[in-house]
């Protein structure tokens, strides 16, 4: 049955990979991406491939999410699946026009406020947050951007320690409509940002293809809404503790609405 499934960070690594697959599998795919001559490359690409659609936006600029967001549910009655892909770890610009950390804005918020808006389409659907392995305790200062001296790995692994406990506190709040799980997809996987991150070429990058694709439709999930799936132990689990915190997690909501608001 074909399903509708956007992609945020669709491009390039692991996003382009799953982008890529889902296509070949038949499925409608709507593909983000931040740099506009490079998605339309893709689209044209994959649309040699089967059905996709492309959508530009700057997830570290939160207007264009909220853009973003009205655009797709103005086109699309329905979302089956969201897969928030789309993180960064080193840039030259470090701090947003809001003020915020481009790794919290981009890894963190911007996730929340897609899945917040886009929540009336996905109805029953899934959202898969692309977290990491790297999991460090949250400085709330840091992430409302009142101290903006974290260096790149520091930023990167609070933001996925965010997505982590946001999914665990609107997953619980939800339940399964939509269905929320935050996924480790592998350490060291071959992406763009591995290789600027640590130097190295990285593992399959069909490691984490095949564990977001699981993780948007196999049964295992379907009962998973606020769990974290560690892909390098193949189980539900591992995840740091403040992520089983139902007070830190729910802390971590207002403090983002508070930025959003």
């Amino acid at each position: 049955m074909t399903k509708t499934i956007l992609i945020t960070g669709a491009t390039d690594g692991i996003g382009f990979e799953t982008a890529k697959v889902l296509v070949e599998q038949g499925h409608h795919v709507l593909l983000h991406g931040r740099n506009p001559e490079k998605l339309q490359k893709v689209e044209t690409e994959l649309g040699k491939l089967g059905l996709v659609k492309s959508y530009v936006a700057d997830l570290s600029d939160l207007k264009a999410v909220r853009s973003l967001a009205k655009t797709i549910a103005e086109k699309h009655q329905s979302l089956d699946v969201l897969i928030n892909n789309a993180g960064v770890l080193k840039t030259p610009n470090a701090i947003t026009a809001d003020g915020i950390d481009v790794r919290f804005a981009v890894n963190t918020i911007a996730p929340y406020l897609l899945t917040k808006k886009l929540l009336p389409i996905l109805g029953a659907g899934r959202v898969v947050n692309v977290s990491s392995a790297a999991q460090a305790p949250v400085d709330l200062d840091a992430l409302i951007g009142k101290d903006n001296k974290l260096d790149a790995m520091s930023a990167y692994s609070q933001s996925k320690l965010a997505i982590t406990m946001w999914s665990y506190a609107m997953g619980n709040l939800l339940g399964n409509s939509p269905i929320i799980v935050a996924v480790n997809p592998g350490s060291l996987l071959g992406s763009k940002m591995v290789k600027e991150g640590f130097g190295v070429a990285g593992k399959d990058i069909g490691i984490g293809v095949d564990i977001l694709i699981r993780a948007s439709f196999s049964d295992e999930f379907a009962n998973a809404s606020g769990k974290y799936f560690d892909n390098d132990s193949g189980c539900f689990g591992n995840q740091h503790p403040d992520a089983l915190n139902k007070e830190k997690c729910e802390k971590i909501i207002e403090v983002i609405d508070t930025i959003l608001n």
